[in-house]
Parts: structure tokens; C-alpha cells; sequence
């Protein structure tokens, strides 16, 4: 980074308020410096030849060629950090994912109404995503595999769910793999459900995602993995060979009927400010699954889930963390190891086989060992 470490952004985007109110925004932040805006893709390219930005945030929808499409050539030919804006609708939310998996870091709503207070609303989100994103790990696309608003008041699990009872539950024939992610974790995800088979026990996910945009994952999910994957409902039990998603705008967690394990939604505050929240979810399987849960954490900003995932290893559950190496940013996966909650720390390519290995110890009765670093 120049100009005394600022981040040097770029804008692009077609409608001259959201490049003038981006601007203005931005620039409040001292840490950021915004280096110049594009209304079009093929402005912004010579653009990013001219200043060299740490940054881009790119619209989806633009004149002369579409987001997707620049976003496909700049990571074959330059890869950086590439913030995407996009609208809250279901077309935004399938060409969004799409961008992701051409290896944009993340994305940021655009508010059909009311642009300039809405915006001014985000700015937190918007400049906290910008300073991950420019800390970011970015592949070249030849490389790669074939969130919630933020809010200033700080809930732990504990305001939807009671603290740990640190009673024991006892092991059962019934296991359940509990999967937590944020920044990134879309594509993480996609590559860990692609690689199970699809005789795998029931899967529960929290992934920091808008409410627009988690039927359209879910069903992108699907068409991916040999498993059933679709958005959670409430009341719905948890059947092996199927994965369940959170919705955007409610917090999943795992409740028990007798010998089966319940989906439950609950529409109560955020929880380390994300609705959903993982570390509301790796609690509600560690205080109802205990000994018979596996938990997944991988990449994300924060530290959602850190805590969750110790309470389901303290439960007497198996957990993973993937590793720094593979993460677009190691906040949530790195905070867990820090607390002592991973027994395994693995790459993303790795973390499938793993879970497959840990599911088949546990219906064998095997004890399952601290793996260290894998």
C-alpha cells in the first residue's frame, strides 16, 4: 500500500450518487484513500493500470460490460481484491455468488430506496469489509476450485441460548457436522459439500449471508453435492444425506425430539453482530449433540463461532479449523485455535476427507485422536 499505508481504492460503478456517496463515505475512514472512480468496466481498466488501487469495489450490473464478465478477465489477467455491490434481489444474488466464485473477497448490498441514508447506514460494514478485503488472500483464477449488516450492540450466544450446562450427554448412534464461515466462505463451503459423499449424517451451516441471498446459495449449494442441501425450516428434522442452511435473517440451531435432531429458527438480536450467527448454532449442537457432533470452522472475518466450536470440543465433540494458508482471511478459524477449540487445524482441500474420516471413526467407535495440525 502507498500514500503512508493508506488503502487505495477505486470505485466503479454506473450511477454517479453511488460513486459520489462511496466516495464521501470512504473518505471519512483515515485509512482509506479513494485513488479514483470508473462509471464502466472498460474506464476502470485503464484506470487500474493508471493508479494501481489495493482495492476495487465493482458494481454488477454496468453499462458496455457486466460486472461478472470484467471481474472473469481482471482475475485471469491481475488479481486483487475485488469488493462487489450488488442489489438485493434474487438475480443480484445469483450473479453475486457467481462473482465469488470468480474469486471476489466479498459483497455489499445496495439499497433500492433511500440510497443516500441507506448507505450512510452501511458505511461500517462497507469500510470493514474494504480493510479485510485488502488484507485478503486472492488467487489467480486459474488457481481456484472448479453478510449481515453490522450493528454496534455485541451479543454473545448467551442472549438466545443459556450459558453451557456442562452436563454430559452421552454418545448415541446419531452424530450431526455442524459448519460455521463467513468472509470467503461461499466458495469454502461449495468445496467441502462438493467432496462429500452423500451418505454423510445430517449437515447444519451458518454462513453470514443476507436474507436475499440464502435460498439462492442453498440452491447452488445443491447442485454441487451429492447431499440434499436446502435453506433451514423451522421444525424440520435433521435426516442424514441432507444439509441445512441458515436463512439470512434468523439464527439456526439444533434442537432435540427424542432421539431426533430438530431445526429451529429463532429470530432473536445479532450475535457478535450476525444474524445468523455460528457461535449460536456450535452451541445449541454442543448443549444438544455433545459427543456425537463434529464441527467445522472456516474462513471469516471475527470471531463468530470461536467460542462455539471450544463448547463443542468441551462437550466431547470432534472440531476443525481450516488453516491460515487457505483462508481468504483467518478471523473466525484463527480466533477458534486461539481458544483452544480446534483439535485439527487443515487446508480447505483437505477438511472433506477429514469430516468423512471423523464421521466413519465415530460409527466404528473409534476413539478419535487429537490430530494436532492434521
Amino acid at each position: 500500500m502507498t500514500a503512508g499505508n493508506k488503502i487505495r481504492v477505486l470505485i466503479v460503478d454506473d450511477s454517479a450518487l453511488v460513486r459520489k456517496l462511496l466516495t464521501e463515505l470512504l473518505a471519512e475512514d483515515p485509512a482509506i484513500e479513494v485513488c479514483g472512480t470508473a462509471s464502466d468496466p472498460l474506464m476502470a481498466r485503464d484506470k487500474i493500470k493508471e493508479l494501481n488501487p489495493d482495492v476495487l469495489t465493482l458494481d454488477v450490473e454496468m453499462p458496455r460490460m457486466d460486472g461478472v464478465t470484467f471481474l472473469r478477465n481482471l482475475m485471469r489477467l491481475r488479481p486483487m481484491p475485488v469488493l462487489m455491490v450488488s442489489s438485493l434481489t434474487e438475480n443480484g444474488a445469483d450473479v453475486t455468488l457467481e462473482a465469488l466464485e470468480l474469486g471476489a473477497v466479498d459483497f455489499v448490498t445496495k439499497p433500492k430506496i433511500d440510497l443516500a441514508h441507506s448507505l450512510a447506514d452501511y458505511r461500517e460494514e462497507i469500510v470493514s469489509k474494504i480493510k479485510v478485503a485488502a488484507r485478503a488472500r486472492v488467487k489467480p483464477l486459474d488457481e481456484r476450485a472448479p453478510p449481515a449488516r453490522i450493528v454496534t450492540e455485541r451479543f454473545s450466544a448467551d442472549a438466545i441460548l443459556g450459558p453451557p450446562t456442562g452436563r454430559r450427554m452421552y454418545k448415541t448412534t446419531d452424530s450431526i457436522i455442524a459448519i460455521g464461515a463467513s468472509t470467503g466462505g461461499t466458495e469454502a463451503i461449495k468445496d467441502v459439500l462438493a467432496e462429500l459423499p452423500g451418505d454423510m449424517p445430517g449437515i447444519v451451516i451458518t454462513q453470514h449471508i443476507p436474507a436475499a441471498f440464502s435460498l439462492p446459495f442453498s440452491k447452488r449449494m445443491d447442485t454441487v453435492s451429492a447431499m440434499n442441501v436446502c435453506q433451514a425450516e423451522d421444525g424440520q428434522q435433521i435426516l442424514p444425506g441432507h444439509v441445512y442452511i441458515a436463512p439470512g435473517d434468523k439464527h439456526l440451531m439444533v434442537t432435540r425430539s427424542g432421539a431426533r435432531y430438530i431445526c429451529k429458527l429463532d429470530d432473536g438480536p445479532p450475535v457478535n453482530r450476525h444474524k445468523p450467527s455460528v457461535d449460536v448454532l456450535f452451541r445449541s449442537v454442543a448443549l444438544n449433540a455433545g459427543p456425537n457432533a463434529i464441527g467445522a470452522i472456516l474462513t471469516g472475518m471475527g470471531d463468530d463461532g470461536a467460542r462455539g466450536l471450544k463448547e463443542m470440543l468441551d462437550a466431547g465433540g470432534r472440531t476443525v479449523a481450516q488453516d491460515e494458508a487457505s483462508s481468504v482471511v483467518w478471523g473466525m478459524p484463527g480466533s477458534a485455535v486461539a481458544a483452544g477449540g480446534a483439535q485439527s487445524v487443515l487446508p480447505l482441500n483437505r477438511i472433506a476427507t477429514h469430516l468423512v474420516k471423523l464421521h466413519r471413526e465415530f460409527v466404528h467407535g473409534e476413539s478419535v485422536a487429537h490430530a494436532g495440525n492434521g
